[in-house]
């Protein structure tokens, strides 16, 4: 007995250094976030107003907007899609949370049992001297109730860190949920502004043809006076033609976009109540934008990517705690006993039991090492994401406002462009009338106006665009 008992230390010794082995956890590199942004947007003042802050119905200046974005965040279909998938992140977050709390479970069972004669039972019964009269039953039934229980000791803060994971990509889809609501409002104002410039370029082009059709007749009558041939008619009712099949392109495009935001409204087609007057002299707002910093807090897509690249951190740590050893804790108390009659009886029939284990992988780690690399890579990628995400914001806020401040030196311009050929329409008329003018003079300066007209129209849109993209940039929309 003795010269066995010496080789017990030897055991415990390789044991040990067989654990110490499988705790050995390889280095990895992960990557640290740099945020290097300008402390100012270049084309505006310093300021720390921010449009981002102001609610979206205080932001819109229309009659109609208002409830048509109303009625998008109510049923929207991709909105509510999202909302349900949050739900199932949030359930996630409650079953994470249960794994690092004790299992218990109650239940009853049953079996019979005929074990073999040359087997370890079989020879334990043989062995106990049963007489005739008490003789050992061929089949030994077994029953149970009671109460088993099994624990998973969270020493390393596994199943915790788990559940922080959890509780961060709900959050981080809360905010891909906001960062929807931005998108979405912003592109409902967008297509309600685009629709109502179409309304102004079907007025514009119903007025010009009026126009052109007022030319058409004196210059009809100006043939039978004997003063101008055929050829001017025909090429004045030619350009009125065209004008007019212009009319149904622009119709057909109002129904498109029409449709389009019935589409974000979640709800069948039907018209888009609006009011298209006085679009030309509408002034686009001006937005604050703040500082850059502030996009940090403001824009839901950044927020998102800072929690995600929070949850990989932790996930490195969830990694790494697969090499250390786990310790699971079972128990059971009950009844146990072969015959129904018995199954009740106390303290006879009571049985418990209680169990420790404490396991490290120690061979063919392969899988957990895999695990831990991804966890590894998977930081360093959301490290750069959140940086892409950070330099992409602050580049969409300083383009819209060079697109701002370009379009309104442009909409001047084109202002005054519509202003001079306005006027050299009558001039035109009036020399064609005093055959001062040839007809083609008076047809290209009228094609000219009708051209600087859309062109001006298109500017103002893209100003009221611009406006409500660059709000969207700062990170408005979504409170």
């Amino acid at each position: 007995m003795q010269k066995r008992n010496k080789y017990i230390p030897s055991f415990f010794i390789v044991g040990l250094a067989l654990w110490a082995s499988a705790c050995a956890i390889p280095q990895l590199a992960t990557k640290e976030v740099s945020t290097e942004i300008p402390t100012q947007f270049a084309a505006a003042a310093p300021d720390t107003a921010n449009a981002a802050q102001i609610n979206w119905r205080d932001f819109f200046d229309d009659p109609y907007l208002p409830g048509l974005i109303d009625t998008a965040l109510s049923n929207n279909q991709e909105l509510n899609i999202v909302l349900q998938r949050i739900s199932v992140v949030q359930n996630e977050i409650q079953a994470r949370k249960g794994e690092y709390l004790p299992f218990v479970n109650g239940g009853i069972g049953s079996d019979v049992e005929k074990v073999g004669r040359y087997t370890r039972n079989g020879a334990v019964e043989e062995s106990l001297n049963i007489t005739d009269d008490k003789a050992f039953p061929e089949l030994l039934g077994n029953l149970q109730l009671g109460l088993t229980a099994s624990w998973e000791v969270d020493i390393w803060h596994k199943l915790r860190n788990s559940q922080k994971i959890a509780s961060m990509e709900y959050l981080a889809s809360v905010e891909g949920k906001n960062f929807l609501l931005t998108n979405l409002v912003a592109e409902v104002a967008n297509s309600y502004y685009e629709l109502i410039a179409l309304d102004n370029q079907l007025l514009n082009l119903e007025e010009n043809i009026q126009i052109q059709k007022d030319a058409l007749n004196v210059v009809k009558l100006l043939q039978q006076a004997g003063r101008t041939n055929s050829l001017a008619v025909q090429r004045f009712e030619a350009e009125v033609k065209k004008n007019q099949s212009e009319i149904f392109t622009i119709r057909q495009e109002i129904t498109v976009t029409e449709n389009r935001i019935n589409f974000l409204l979640g709800r069948a087609p039907q018209p888009i109540r609006r009011n298209a007057s006085g679009f030309i002299e509408f002034k686009p707002q001006v937005v604050s934008t703040g500082v850059p910093a502030q996009l940090l807090e403001n824009r839901p897509d950044i927020r998102k990517a800072e929690l995600e690249l929070a949850a990989s951190e932790l996930n490195i740590q969830v990694a790494r705690a697969n090499f250390y050893p786990s310790l699971d804790v079972k128990a059971g108390l009950g009844f146990q006993a072969f015959n129904p009659k018995f199954l009740l009886s106390t303290p006879e029939s009571v049985a418990f039991s209680l169990a420790g284990d404490a396991l490290a992988p120690l061979v063919n780690r392969n899988a957990i090492i895999a695990t831990y690399k991804n966890a590894s890579a998977k930081q360093i990628e959301a490290a750069y994401e959140y940086e892409q995400v950070v330099l992409k914001a602050y580049f969409e806020v300083a383009n819209q406002l060079s697109n701002m401040d370009n379009l309104e030196q442009n909409f001047q311009l084109k202002t005054q462009q519509v202003e001079a050929l306005n006027r050299s329409i009558e001039i035109a008329n009036q020399l064609f009338q005093s055959a001062r003018a040839d007809y083609m003079e008076v047809l290209l300066t009228q094609r000219d106006a009708l051209e600087a007209k859309m062109e001006l129209i298109e500017t103002q849109k893209a100003q009221l665009i611009a406006m409500v993209d660059l709000y969207k940039a700062l990170g408005g929309g979504w409170r």
